[in-house]
């Protein structure tokens, strides 16, 4: 609630808190699919998901630098993954460990149903520059919070917010195509859309790179507020002599 109130200053609690309940119904919806992974294959995988925008991954793999799909903690991460390695095929994801470790390899194993390779957080860089190097796509969440040591600060629905570089250094040193990709829950198909945007253009500032990323993914989360993960505190690192949000 305290992030919607700081993205949606304008919104009534009454607004708010019916996003809130959105963000649950959301979660809920990617367990449901999640917990389902060993039953859906190449042949089922369309009763779940369809495409939109696929010609901006296949143009920008005709380049021969890979592509870093760009994307987020909104509507069902786990799926577009999953999904457009049977539909197309597979690709790197980047994780970060659960703390829990049977919790850890039961969802690891889950995610490796569908061929995909993991690659453990930016420890794994060299694993994300042998994959472009490929030809290959990585998969990259990049809106949570991070140390001021490891990113900038961004305007995000209006307030600075640290987010890492990264990303966007890495795909200006490889000249991999950046391409924004989410799975978005379609209520009147009763299936997820997984929706490729254009390729970005990225410029080699790493702070500007990063600013546009973040304004894109804003774009998306405000036309469906409620399929992006608000429980987490994005806006945790302040800026040095600002204080604390939460």
């Amino acid at each position: 609630m305290r992030n919607l109130e700081l993205a949606y200053p304008e919104k009534s609690r009454k607004e708010r808190r019916t996003i809130a309940d959105e963000v649950f119904n959301s979660i809920a919806r990617l367990i449901w699919v999640f917990a389902r992974f060993p039953q859906i294959n190449a042949q089922n995988i369309h009763n779940w998901i369809r495409y939109e925008g696929l010609e901006h991954y296949l143009e920008a793999k005709k380049a021969g630098r890979g592509v870093l799909f760009a994307t987020a903690h909104f509507g069902n991460w786990e799926l577009s993954a999953f999904a457009h390695a049977l539909m197309t095929e597979p690709m790197h994801i980047m994780i970060r460990p659960l703390d829990n470790p049977k919790v850890d390899r039961l969802v690891e194993d889950r995610r490796r149903l569908s061929g995909n390779r993991l690659i453990v957080k930016w420890d794994g860089a060299r694993a994300v520059l042998r994959a472009l190097h490929q030809n290959e796509a990585v998969g990259v969440l990049i809106d949570q919070n991070t140390s001021s040591q490891e990113g900038v600060f961004v305007d995000f629905f209006g307030t600075p917010a640290c987010a890492n570089t990264a990303f966007a250094k890495i795909a200006a040193r490889t000249g991999a195509a950046v391409i924004p990709g989410f799975a978005v829950w379609a209520e009147e198909e009763g299936r997820y859309v997984l929706k490729f945007h254009p390729a970005l253009e990225i410029s080699g500032d790493a702070r500007e790179d990063t600013r546009r990323l973040h304004a894109v993914l804003e774009r998306v989360i405000r036309e469906h507020p409620g399929q992006w993960l608000w429980i987490h505190r994005r806006w945790k690192t302040r800026p040095p002599g600002e204080a604390g949000l939460y």
